[in-house]
């Protein structure tokens, strides 16, 4: 292969990677969201352990608002892992696509699948979202 036509595969398969990188950009920026819910969920149950320990008179509300925020908890996680699941993957997408450019193997649907799991995993993240924003609005009863 001259050097010509190497460098213009290269440079193909840098205009087919900048698709997925965007891609991973918005995944990034959905795992920061999905972080900083965490913490405050975390930052939450804390406090309201803190009270539980205090202030006995309000123990059944406390505890049903502290189940909420381990479910909270666990929802959260699970999109978390989902999303860095599909940035692992989307990672992996872009390296095949260089590894087929340079080795000129012809491996598409094995990229197709990759990138069908990543999309697969960032619907999952997305529905685990919607799940924690719906737990994070329901009204539990808590006296001030």
């Amino acid at each position: 292969m001259s050097d010509s036509v190497q460098v213009d595969a290269i440079a193909h398969a840098i205009q087919l990677a900048v698709t997925p990188v965007f891609l991973l950009a918005g995944v990034g920026a959905m795992l920061s969201v999905l972080a900083n819910r965490l913490a405050r969920i975390v930052d939450r149950g804390r406090v309201l352990h803190d009270r539980r320990h205090h202030d006995q008179s309000e123990l059944r509300d406390i505890d049903s608002e502290l189940a909420v925020i381990n479910r909270r908890m666990r929802v959260v996680n699970t999109a978390i892992s989902l999303c860095t699941l599909c940035a692992l993957l989307i990672c992996t997408v872009v390296a095949v696509l260089f590894f087929n450019t340079i080795t000129a193997s012809g491996n598409a649907s094995g990229i197709a699948l990759l990138f069908i799991a990543a999309m697969t995993c960032l619907i999952g993240a997305l529905l685990a979202f919607l799940v924690e924003i719906y737990l994070a609005t329901v009204k539990v009863p808590l006296r001030r």
